[in-house]
């Protein structure tokens, strides 16, 4: 046999040698027993002296199987594309036909490490993936066959075709065993802490990572927090917060991405992200593409198992922290029953919702407050809040939400306190809005009802007592006292000393005028209502103050000593401080006073009492008609009380004043006003004018009207005298 024909039969026996090898790869389930077989039957049929597989993973080279070489083979890799020649990956490769640039090829260097003196490349290639190359070398010089090189090229196609085959089934199996494994060892009781664990173990099985650890993401938060257990001892933070930026690759590097030496997988729920599988440290080389499928499946299988677990636990948390509510609410509703303020309620909830709590009245006094350490020194900022919000939180029906307090965004909330239709005050809460749930919202609704029961509660307690102490107290005011000793009592009991000296005043709002749209009814509650707090204003800032009411009137009491000798500055000042309450602009009023004089027993309260209504009829008729009077100061008015027969006033009156206001019933002349201006202004014709804002013409015209009428000389100061007389006496006795 010649020459010729050993190299044709040599031919032929590799081709037919590589033609059953690759038939008989595809009956292999894994990429490992693929490429053993492959380099198992070469070395059996030839007699080569070096055999390896090696494999690409993204731009890195690693040895996957090898027969012959030294014991430090493996140590030279992983090897990076980069440091290689770029025709390492090509078809035919032959290193004794490449130029001298490519002898600078790191794997070139590692043959010649080898001593390795004949090899060539077969590229593990198909559709145009590379998986790596086989490369096969003789120690001694081989000279190589052109013949072949074609025959190993598509010998490399079909290994590649098998490895893909092999890697597709191996991936169906690795699927198949890890969902055995789950359905085997997860069971839907399990809590948080045995799923982490059982899932870092299958994870660390299928990749062969040496740690691994599991993030799970909490919203509220919108933060990542470490689970427990962890498997190896994996260097990471406990919290990672999400700001801004919401690519989880920002937060974990190594999301998705294989070729490293960590891996991140998230774990998805209707495409929400519940948390994230982190795996570092692979027993053997990089983390694959095969690693990342794998993890994938993985997540999406268990990721379901998580939300479970979470929601599980939720439910736990929410029953528990139900069962505390209802324990709380129970301590609330039993204080609305025996407690008689507000201050057990407030602690309870600041309790139940761990935050500072305060509660106003309606008019944004606080009545009670729990505060938080942390809160103290924002009260300034809450009150400066509150004066500026005060509209906008006047409005809201179910509950506001005002500025961040603090850096943290601590908020605070108002909500308004209704019972029986009517505003009664306002909870404010200060807390993060963020945190604040379903649950919390439930808790506050029943809060507020907590509280409007107890506001309904107080009330009816306030206007009981006022009810009795009204009824007591204005038997004082009557002529003849019934039962005195029951009235000393009951004052005694409601810490009233009746025998100090007190002043007495009279006191009337009316209004200036009434809108033609305005509802009577809606009028007259509001009325009452500002009534109210035109009280509660008054034992604000007058300690010792007795107020009661009779009829329409409200009737004051005043121990004699505070008004410390000065008693029209006291009064003067009372009155302007009632005048400056917002009901008086709001409803129109004007205030009518009536100051009578000071009591020295129980029989001196009637005669106060009148003294405060002849000043009243002298405030309600007379001029001006702002301040006080005070009866003590009314000079001839004081003498005119005094009449012993109050039928010589009205005859006085009939006979001066009488023609003029049967004349102006039927008329509508205000003559009986003009009269009075001119008189009390000495007859002065411009000082009368400019009060009763007329022109020189009209007055004239309603004095000559005014003689005709009472048929009298105005001019003579006889005259004068007896219609101003007609006039005090008209204020003592009759109200307009």
């Amino acid at each position: 046999m010649n020459k010729s024909e050993k190299r044709t039969k040599l031919v032929e026996k590799i081709e037919t040698h590589l033609r059953m090898t690759a038939r008989n790869l595809v009956k292999f389930d894994t990429i490992q027993e693929t490429l053993d077989f492959t380099v198992e039957s070469f070395q059996l049929e030839f007699s080569w002296d070096f055999v390896a597989i090696v494999l690409r993973e993204d731009d890195i080279l690693y040895p996957k199987v090898w027969k012959g070489g030294s014991p430090h083979f493996a140590d030279s890799f992983p090897i990076h594309l980069s440091e290689c020649s770029p025709e390492i990956l090509e078809e035919g490769w032959d290193i004794s036909r490449k130029k001298e640039s490519s002898l600078n090829c790191k794997f070139y260097k590692l043959m010649k490490n080898e001593r390795i003196s004949t090899w060539f490349t077969v590229p593990l290639k198909d559709d145009g993936i590379s998986y790596g190359f086989c490369i096969i070398g003789f120690h001694n010089f081989v000279p190589l066959i052109s013949e072949v090189e074609q025959i190993f090229v598509e010998f490399g196609k079909d290994v590649a075709v098998a490895m893909q085959l092999a890697k597709e089934k191996e991936f169906e199996k690795r699927k198949l065993s890890s969902i055995r494994w789950v359905n085997e060892n997860v069971t839907p009781g399990s809590s948080m802490e045995e799923l982490v664990q059982k899932v870092l173990e299958l994870s660390c099985q299928g990749t062969m990572a040496e740690d691994a650890s599991i993030y799970l993401f909490n919203e509220s938060e919108n933060c990542f927090y470490l689970q427990s257990p962890l498997i190896g001892s994996p260097k990471l933070e406990e919290t990672i917060a999400v700001r801004g930026e919401n690519k989880l690759s920002t937060y974990f590097p190594f999301f998705e991405k294989s070729g490293g030496f960590q891996l991140s997988v998230p774990l998805v729920v209707n495409l929400k992200t519940v948390g994230m599988i982190h795996l570092a440290n692979k027993a053997m080389g990089a983390f694959t593409v095969g690693d990342l499928e794998l993890l994938k499946f993985l997540s999406n299988h268990v990721a379901a198992l998580f939300e479970n677990a979470r929601l599980y636990l939720n439910e736990i948390y929410l029953k528990q922290r139900l069962q505390r509510i209802m324990g709380y609410q129970q301590e609330l509703v039993k204080e609305t029953l025996y407690g008689e303020d507000f201050d057990v309620i407030t602690d309870t909830l600041s309790r139940l919702l761990s935050c500072s709590i305060i509660l106003f009245d309606r008019f944004f006094r606080y009545i009670s407050i729990h505060l938080e350490n942390e809160d103290e020194y924002s009260l300034p900022d809450i009150y400066s809040l509150i004066e500026k919000e005060k509209a906008k939180i006047g409005k809201e029906k179910r509950g506001i939400w005002l500025g961040d307090l603090k850096k943290d965004s601590t908020s605070i909330g108002f909500w308004p306190v209704i019972g029986s239709g009517e505003l009664l005050g306002y909870l404010a809460i200060i807390t993060n809005k963020n945190a604040v749930d379903e649950v919390t919202n439930l808790t506050i609704g029943h809060a507020l009802n907590v509280y409007a029961i107890q506001f309904i509660k107080q009330k009816l307690i306030m206007e009981t007592k006022e009810q009795v102490k009204d009824s007591y107290i204005t038997k004082l005011f009557e002529e003849k006292i019934e039962d005195k000793a029951k009235i000393v009592e009951y004052a005694t009991l409601m810490n009233i000393d009746l025998y100090r000296p007190h002043r007495i005043a009279v006191l009337k709002l009316e209004e200036e005028s009434l809108p033609s749209h305005s509802n009577l009814i809606e009028r007259e509650a509001e009325k009452a209502s500002e009534w109210d707090h035109m009280k509660e204003q008054l034992y604000l800032k007058y300690k010792e103050i007795i107020v009661t009411k009779r009829d329409d009137m409200m009737i004051l009491m005043i121990p004699v000593e505070r008004e410390k000798d000065l008693a029209s500055s006291y009064w003067g000042e009372l009155y302007q401080y009632l005048r400056e309450q917002p009901i008086f602009k709001k409803l129109s009023l004007t205030i009518y006073m009536g100051v009578g004089g000071a009591t020295d027993k129980l029989e001196d309260y009637y005669y106060a009492y009148k003294q405060a209504m002849h000043a009243y009829n002298v405030s309600r008729n007379g001029f001006p008609k702002n301040g006080p009077v005070i009866f003590d100061e009314l000079g001839s008015y004081s003498l005119l009380n005094n009449l012993k027969d109050p039928e010589l006033a009205d005859l006085f009156l009939k006979k001066y004043l009488a023609p003029l206001m049967d004349y102006e019933k039927g008329s509508g002349a205000d003559l009986l006003n003009t009269l009075r201006a001119y008189l009390f202004n000495n007859g002065n014709l411009k000082n009368t004018m400019d009060v009763l804002f007329i022109h020189r013409s009209t007055l004239r015209y309603r004095l000559e009207r005014i003689r005709d009428i009472l048929d009298m000389n105005l001019e003579d100061a006889e005259t004068r005298l007896n219609l101003m007389i007609a006039y005090k006496l008209h204020d003592l006795y009759q109200s307009s």
